[in-house]
């Protein structure tokens, strides 16, 4: 397994929780198939997953593709074509699906069709694959081989904020330790697979509070957000995710990489780092390095690993179909 990223803390966190995991470091641009055959000598590559981002999508419109700010998705591009490997995922927002009326949608399957792919894509919410999030995605799949890529079947059971979290240390009264006990034995399925390979709690320290902004969290009911506020309050972050709370019986919204409007949906603090990981469905055997601000990071942008699993799963199963 190869990763590839600019960002020397997060790749560090990929070798240490990814047994023989290796790594390349700098600007994927200036990175070509040689410097990846150093890494992994003559192996096979048979699938490249990705989130290239495509900012200069939206601001040049539509079929622009060699607008510099598209640059990384250009690289993705030029990766896939330079290896072929047998398979590739893309994951991004879901709003890419209908910018421009779908003609960036389109543009991306033409160009991976004229490569020899066949390309599948659809808008995917990780709460649907035991996710305790609900995240949305588009995935998009492409094949070289003569199969038909299937998408998961999802779950039928949603997993909540008070399911993932609630065998967590509240942290009420205090910050923490980064290596701590459960609070609690697990009390159901998801705990006990977050858990499975773990004894300790790791990453959970909360943030240092000021009285004001504790008070004004406690305001705010399970569930709800700054309109629940009095008046005095409500103006101080005035915009649709402020001063919201997670919701003990739902799936969380998205986690993002700051995680300063959200908060727990029981104590008066933002979630910690392993909160967050457990709400992205990270185990808790998966360690995050660096300062705070990193490891937010490192959990934010990341695909939620159940729902990852579920996709890749079917990659393989259709692989192996051609074997």
């Amino acid at each position: 397994m190869l990763g590839i990223d600019n960002d020397q803390k997060a790749l560090e966190v990929f070798e240490r929780n990814h047994k023989g995991a290796k790594s390349i470091c700098g600007d994927i641009t200036q990175i070509d198939y040689e410097q990846i055959k150093e890494k992994i000598g003559d192996k096979r590559i048979d699938i490249i997953i990705g989130g290239p981002p495509c900012q200069g999508m939206s601001l040049s419109g539509p079929r622009k593709f060699d607008d510099p700010r598209n640059k990384l998705y250009l690289s993705y591009i030029r990766l896939v074509d330079e290896i072929k490997p047998r398979a590739f995922v893309i994951e991004n927002v879901p709003g890419l699906v209908s910018l421009f009326n779908g003609q960036i949608k389109d543009s991306i399957i033409e160009k991976f069709t004229a490569m020899g792919y066949k390309v599948k894509y659809q808008i995917l919410c990780a709460s649907d694959y035991g996710v305790p999030q609900n995240r949305k995605r588009v995935v998009f799949v492409g094949t070289r081989e003569d199969v038909e890529f299937e998408y998961p079947e999802k779950i039928s059971e949603q997993v909540t904020c008070k399911m993932a979290l609630s065998d967590l240390p509240p942290l009420e009264d205090e910050l923490g330790e980064d290596i701590s006990d459960y609070a609690t034995e697990p009390t159901n399925s998801y705990q006990k697979l977050m858990r499975e390979r773990s004894k300790k709690v790791h990453n959970h320290v909360a943030a240092a509070h000021s009285e004001k902004v504790k008070k004004i969290i406690s305001l705010v009911p399970d569930g709800c957000n700054y309109k629940s506020l009095p008046e005095e309050y409500r103006e101080s972050r005035n915009f649709h995710v402020a001063w919201t709370r997670f919701a003990s019986n739902k799936p969380a919204p998205t986690i993002d990489t700051g995680h300063r409007h959200h908060f727990h949906y029981q104590y008066n603090r933002v979630p910690t780092v392993r909160e967050c990981a457990r709400l992205q469905s990270f185990p808790d055997d998966f360690i995050f390095l660096g300062n705070k601000t990193q490891q937010f990071r490192q959990v934010g942008n990341a695909v939620p690993p159940l729902m990852a699993q579920a996709i890749a799963k079917q990659v393989m199963a259709m692989l192996e179909e051609k074997n």
